[in-house]
């Protein structure tokens, strides 16, 4: 009887309950190895270490705010209105043009961030600085200052 087998899909060792209550030390040794799948009866745990998992969550995290973020862009491009108390109503002051820059900001650092650990923080930046600048905009400060030159 095998002692684990290796899928061709998930490429993670699979192994019993029964086999975990046997051999902790043994099937922990796997998981630092790679994914391990357990299975009871016709239900399936993973088993992985707690930097994979807190890597996993956090791209989850980065590619929900970066979705959201740009799904917003687009709705307000094909002419949408949010509410004002919408969360990015302040993306309604940007013309097509600075939402479509505003989407390949925002991708393209999810793009180049993903799965690094600060991902989270350089996503979130961006919009922040996209957000501080519409709200330099929507002040009249930049036009003020554009009529004195």
């Amino acid at each position: 009887m095998a002692f684990f087998s290796t899928t061709d899909i998930f490429s993670d060792a699979i192994v019993t309950a029964k086999e975990l209550n046997r051999q902790p030390g043994r099937i922990l040794d796997l998981a630092l190895e790679g994914p391990v799948t357990i299975t009871r009866n016709s239900e399936t745990f993973a088993l992985l270490p707690r930097e994979d998992v807190t890597s996993l969550i956090q791209t989850a995290k980065v590619a929900g705010l970066a979705f959201e973020a740009t799904t917003i862009a687009y709705r307000l491009m094909e002419g949408e209105k949010l509410a004002q108390d919408h969360p990015y109503a302040w993306l309604m002051g940007f013309d097509r043009d600075d939402l479509k820059n505003f989407v390949s900001d925002v991708s393209g650092t999810f793009h180049r961030f993903s799965g690094l650990p600060n991902a989270w923080f350089e996503v979130d930046g961006v919009i922040h600085e996209w957000h501080e600048s519409a709200l330099v905009y929507a002040s009249g400060v930049l036009d003020e200052l554009l009529k004195k030159e």
